[in-house]
């Protein structure tokens, strides 16, 4: 993940996500991008909000 600000939120706590499927949008040298679920699973806690800064390597999702 690129350093940048959390647009959106595209998962809640309980959904099932696939491997490769947006899970965050982040706005960074003003494009947007999409973050990805590395694994299928389902979604334990969201540990970002929109508007937070976010750093590479920092764990914005964690799956079950």
């Amino acid at each position: 993940m690129m350093a940048g600000t959390v647009v959106e939120i595209l998962v809640a706590v309980g959904d099932s996500v696939e491997s490769g499927q947006d899970v965050i949008i982040i706005e960074s040298m003003k494009m947007q991008l999409p973050i990805t679920a590395e694994s299928a699973g389902k979604v334990k806690e969201i540990k970002v909000a929109a508007g937070d800064f976010v750093n590479e390597g920092d764990v914005a999702v964690i799956l079950e």
